[in-house]
């Protein structure tokens, strides 16, 4: 923790104490990125718990695993995992810039082996000398959060050691010096404490599986995972050391042992010397210890006083005019324990009185009743400081904004020690004289002498604390006020300090020098007060000093039971003795300390008490309890949950002794000296606070039918979970969601010029007029060819004229059309007379093939729902199921499957996996169902079915950074972006035919979208000195900028072919915009979007990639709202992301057909399209003349 440093014999160990990692020690690296796995084949198993394991994986999040790892997302903040985990530092990581790295190996070399044994040995001293047969070494060094942004440049260092031998396996944990820099990570909208420990994971019974052990070497507390670096339990900071597993039979997780702890009662050497070499002990099922700090190799003094005996009226008791205090504090209500014992401390007993009740601790326990602590058990407590100071005649204050405080308290002999971080060096200094900032801790824990009780033994954890500081001569003065809010779940006392005022300034690079000191506590009615003039000593930078003083007056109301006339027997006075007062300011992590010993007895000094237990000098270990006998004998007890001697306390395992203590439905944790309960996911504790219920289930009101939203044919319902949903109007209707109204979409420019447009609800029709052929959107004099009409006439062209008309060869099938032209449902061989259902595209339907004679039972294409959106025509229908989505990760191509307009996120999965690849890119071929992607580790543009297959080379050449990607399906090529050679090229879909296309005036092209029935080509240049968009003709024609203001990090474009919207996602900006290109009206669709990479776009949603949230996100583009999110089990960076249609979208261009009659590259255009040469026109005999060739 960071207040450790006053007792600290030697510094934490450097990196390169480590054992040997990186290229020089032959590591294997795992590969880059956010939540990335290896799974390790070991030589020799590893014994974990009481399994045997022959392989281990590999986790950037700070772990090794005993099983495949699950999606982060199951066990980021929501520790302990399903899976069996050693968890060195795990939280959610990331090392996706090149400067995180995690190294591994296997080592068996004598010195890797050597250094394990002298780790070992020395963790455990009194057990037979081990000597290790094989060791993994794994070491993630300098790795970021996951959300770097919100940490600054803070990377932490660590490494893990797994040696075993034979019968046993232990985890050596190595934490640099400064290898500790964050101790949380983000996780969704909040942050997580990292943990480190070890857990068995799910452990299957014989109905069903429950969670098996969690033993836990850190807390919630975010100082416990600081002091790692700082603590041991192996004699060595910052070295920690455990047996993990052993065969035949293992027990439990075993901590090192540390036994540096005097075991005889010696006096201090010097009262002037504040050298107690036993320190507060942090325990989580360990022991742990540290010694005296140092400071660059020499122990820090300080120099009280000689202690004087106090005389009568020496010191002088001040009454204190208390007209302006509030004590209007809460009281115990009126009643019995039958209804009020749950308000009692779980370690007290209730007890009835004539007037009311009272709790009372049980023995072996101290406080008020309603908070209890374990007697001799160390304390922690933890805060928050804000406020407000000004220092010296400084005009503006310094604040603090929740500044972290921790206290450690070592009970048994009256010490406390306190830090407050993030302290500038404009105040640090200033603030030395301040002591008393913890003075009202010390009080509440200070050793009680016999006959007199501390604070928190009169009063408990729940009390207010407010001090006035008033500076002489200049009359500076400063308020605390401190609220002690009571015990935590963790048995650490919580509070909050609030500084207000202004201070005298000590110059920096001074020290303060307080001498040992006594206060006079008042006791009344739930109120104490104190007052006293004190000195302090400033030591300048020169060697000069000045001696200064204060005065000091407080109160503290607090709750207390009045019908208990015993608690009246309190003494009204009592002295609290400060004594080996430390104060130290540490400008380089800039933190503030104060250590002191405090005592609790007599005002008038009473007779002195030589016992070891009333003078701190026992020797009993921090968590035991030391009893006074006669004269000077003493006997040592463990606190209640340790078992020892005394002198050496261990914790007990209540949870491994009692597997039921927690009851059915809970998990038991283990803590020091107690245990805590928590329900098991899907239940809570009842109103008892100790048996586990069965939670009430959330209600889907979409699937119940229970929702307000209006009918499903104007609106849709979603399900975003617990008892939630959201309404949402479909396309062609606006409104909230409950109530829809129709839209008229006919507005000028939705159709084409030569075509009327027809409102209907919620959608509207396009027709060409008389003499106009088409599909509404676009209209010509003559009519175009469907691909029916387009396949049989190519067909009956090769024919012969006989008397009756064309005659096809005998045995040629010839496809028939309907008055649309489109297919017709049954197709038959007029030779063979077999017939079979085709789909709308002319592909045969497997099974439905029928012999000479027989009919099969074709559905009509016409016989589907009407379309919910605007449609071409009205004979245009919805794109069938099987549509989904595919996006891109380092290493691989996933698809998640849409089911309407929701993703099927359970069905998710790989379709493909390039190891070691960092794919950008993605697209994808309706026609011949391929999937096309760009990578930029080789670079090159390959192709894979997406029905199976290896993946295809298509392009491996004069490529640099390929990264956006896009294919006319109809013309039957591809485009990309190389935003290295800033260019914009095109082939033919077999990596043939290639030219470039636009290679000026690009910076960092990346997004390209075609829109291949209307010829137009679209990309985006995120140059973050001029963004824009652009399109041209697909030939490179007519280039002209459609936006370029307000426009920060365009990296994805869309192009939605039914409504002819292009929308892109925009990471400087964080918005989400639309636009149709041929009118310039830009409307925003959504803003506050985090980092978007990819977009695609499907009815009325638009699904884009977001780098900082690892997710596919769902956008409702009419109302503006994200509909749902979905992130994959890999937790990396996603990049390119494309719809994959079952079917093609309709539509046709000039290149569909025959190549448009050129002979090499057919670009279309609105008009026509262009016959173009490749870039090797020469090699390829193509000659190119104006216009085409």
């Amino acid at each position: 923790m960071i207040f450790l440093g006053f007792v600290a014999t030697a510094q934490s160990i450097t990196r390169g104490e480590f054992f040997p990692f990186g290229p020089s020690a032959r590591d294997q690296l795992l590969e880059g990125g956010n939540d990335q796995t290896h799974r390790l084949e070991l030589d020799k198993p590893v014994l974990f718990y009481d399994g045997t394991f022959d392989h281990i994986f590999i986790n950037t999040n700070g772990f090794v695993a005993t099983a495949e790892p699950v999606s982060e997302s199951t066990y980021l903040g929501k520790m302990p995992p399903k899976f069996g985990m050693i968890a060195a530092l795990e939280g959610d990581l990331d090392t996706s810039d090149g400067v995180g790295k995690v190294f591994f190996r296997q080592d068996s070399s004598p010195d890797a082996l050597r250094r394990a044994a002298e780790h070992i040995n020395r963790a455990f001293p009194e057990d037979d000398e081990v000597n290790p047969t094989n060791a993994v070494v794994v070491t993630w060094v300098d790795v970021a959060t996951h959300e770097p942004q919100s940490r600054g440049d803070a990377r932490n260092t660590f490494q893990l050691v797994i040696a075993s031998l034979e019968t046993a396996s232990y985890a050596i944990l190595l934490y640099a010096r400064d290898g500790i820099q964050f101790s949380s990570t983000p996780v969704k909208h909040s942050s997580a404490v990292m943990h480190a420990g070890f857990s068995k994971g799910s452990v299957r019974g014989y109905l069903f599986s429950s969670q098996g052990p969690y033993y836990r070497t850190t807390t919630d507390d975010e100082a416990s995972v600081r002091a790692l670096a700082e603590e041991t339990n192996s004699g060595l900071r910052g070295v920690w050391v455990y047996e993990i597993g052993t065969s035949p039979y293992f027990s439990n997780v075993a901590p090192g042992e540390v036994t540096d702890l005097p075991t005889e009662s010696t006096p201090r050497e010097s009262p002037e010397r504040f050298d107690d070499t036993r320190g507060p002990a942090y325990t989580d099922g360990q022991q742990l210890v540290y010694p005296p700090y140092e400071s660059e190799g020499e122990q820090i003094e300080v120099h009280p006083v000689q202690y004087q005996p106090h005389q009568p009226g020496n010191p002088e008791v001040v009454v204190v005019d208390d007209t302006d205090i509030n004590v209007d504090v809460f009281s115990y209500n009126l009643g019995s324990c039958a209804n009020n014992r749950h308000k009692c401390s779980q370690f007290a007993d209730c007890k009835d009185y004539s007037s009311g009740y009272c709790c009372h601790c049980r023995p072996g326990f101290y406080g008020n009743g309603i908070q209890c602590l374990s007697e001799g058990k160390p304390q922690r407590i933890n805060g928050k400081v804000n406020g407000n100071v000004y220092v010296g005649n400084s005009p503006s204050p310094v604040e603090f904004s929740s500044n972290d405080l921790h206290s450690y308290l070592v009970v048994n002999d009256g010490r406390s020690y306190v830090a407050i971080s993030d302290i500038t060096d404009t105040i640090g200094p200033s603030l030395l004289p301040l002591s008393a900032i913890g003075g009202v801790i010390g009080w509440a824990f200070a050793l009680e002498q016999p006959g007199f009780k501390n604070g928190f033994s009169i009063i408990g954890g729940e009390f207010t604390r407010q001090a006035e500081v008033t500076f002489l001569p200049g009359n500076e003065r400063l308020t605390i006020t401190q609220e002690f809010k009571g015990i935590d779940e963790h048995d650490h006392l919580a509070m909050s300090t609030t500084l207000e005022g202004r201070i005298p300034e000590v110059p920096r690079g001074s020290t303060v020098q307080i001498d040992r000191y006594s206060e006079i506590y008042q006791y009344s009615n739930n109120l104490i007060t104190s007052s006293s003039t004190r000195e302090y000593k400033v030591i300048l930078p020169d060697g000069s000093t000045e001696t200064r003083s204060y005065q000091w007056r407080q109160t503290i109301t607090f709750q207390s039971c009045q019908h208990d006339e015993s608690l009246r027997g309190v003494n009204p006075t009592q002295m609290l003795s400060v004594d080996q007062v430390f104060v130290m300011y540490d400008a380089s992590n800039e933190l503030i300390r104060f250590a002191m010993s405090n005592k609790i007895g007599d005002v008038n000094g009473g007779q002195p008490v030589e016992n070891p237990c009333f003078t701190g000098r026992h020797g009993c270990d921090t968590n035991a309890v030391c009893r006074p006998g006669q004269g000077t004998q003493f006997t040592c007890e463990c606190a209640v949950g340790f078992n020892g001697d005394g002198r050496t306390c261990y914790d007990i395992d209540e949870c491994r002794e009692d597997p039921q203590i927690c009851g059915s439905h809970a998990i038991c944790n283990n803590q020091p000296g107690t245990f805590r309960c928590e329900c098991e996911d899907g239940y809570l504790f009842g109103s008892d606070g100790h048996t586990c219920i069965e939670a009430n289930q959330p209600v889907d009101a979409c699937e119940e039918g229970t929702h307000t939203c209006d009918i499903p044919e104007r609106a849709q319902c979603s399900y975003t979970g617990g008892s939630s949903y959201i309404c949402s109007c479909l396309p062609g209707f606006i409104g909230d969601g409950r109530i829809c109204q129709d839209i008229d979409e006919c507005q000028p420019g939705r159709c084409h010029q030569e075509a009327v447009c027809y409102n209907t609800e919620g959608s509207f029709t396009c027709q060409c007029r008389a003499g106009y052929y088409g599909d509404g959107f676009y209209c010509s004099p003559g009519k175009t060819k469907t691909r029916c009409e387009t396949h049989r006439d190519s067909l009956l062209a090769v024919t012969e004229y006989g008397p009756r008309g064309p005659r096809p060869p005998v045995g040629q099938y010839i496809p028939t059309c309907d008055e649309n032209g489109a297919y017709e449902p049954m197709q038959c061989h007029g030779s063979s007379g077999h017939c079979w259902c085709v789909d709308r595209n002319g592909q045969e339907i497997p099974g439905t093939r029928s012999g000479p004679g027989s009919r099969p039972s074709c559905i009509d294409h016409g016989g589907v729902p009407p379309p919910i959106g605007p449609t071409p025509r009205p004979d245009v229908h919805p794109l069938p199921a099987g549509t989904h989505l595919l996006f891109t990760q380092s290493g691989r191509i996933e698809h998640v499957p849409l089911e309407g307009y929701n993703m099927k996120k359970d069905d998710a999965k790989p379709v493909l996996h390039l190891p070691e690849k960092v794919i950008i890119g993605v697209a994808y071929d309706c026609v011949e169902k391929m999937v096309y992607w760009t990578e930029i580790t080789s670079p090159s543009i390959s192709k894979a079915s997406i029905q199976g297959g290896e993946p295809i080379a298509v392009i491996t050449s004069d490529l640099d950074s390929p990264e956006g990607i896009a294919i006319d399906h109809l013309g039957r090529t591809m485009f990309w972006t190389d935003s290295v050679k800033d260019r914009i090229e095109v082939a033919s879909l077999d990596g043939s035919q290639r030219r470039v296309i636009i290679d000026s005036d690009l910076v960092n092209p990346r997004a390209i979208i075609t829109d291949p029935p209307n010829g137009n080509l679209y990309w985006a240049d995120w140059n973050r000195d001029a963004p824009k968009i652009e399109t041209s003709y697909m030939d490179g024609s007519n280039r002209r900028v459609l936006v370029k203001d307000d426009l920060g990090l365009p990296n994805g474009l869309t192009y939605d072919f039914q409504s002819s919207l292009l929308c892109w996602a925009d990471a400087g900006t964080h918005k989400m915009e639309c636009m149709h290109p041929g009118r310039g009206d830009r409307r925003k669709v959504m803003e506050g979007i985090q980092y978007p990479f990819g977009i695609t776009s499907f009815g009325k949603n638009i699904y884009y990639t977001d780098w900082q949230r690892d997710a596919v996100v769902a956008v409702d583009h009419y109302t503006g709202k994200e509909s749902d999110e979905f992130q994959p089990q890999k937790r990396t960076k996603l990049y390119g992301i494309t719809t994959a249609y079952a079917q093609c979208p309709s539509g046709q261009n000039y290149c569909a057909v025959n190549n448009g009659g050129c002979t090499h590259l057919c670009l279309a255009t609105p008009t026509g399209r262009s016959c173009k040469c490749p870039d090797n026109a020469a090699s390829v005999g193509c000659v190119e003349r104006d216009g085409g060739y």
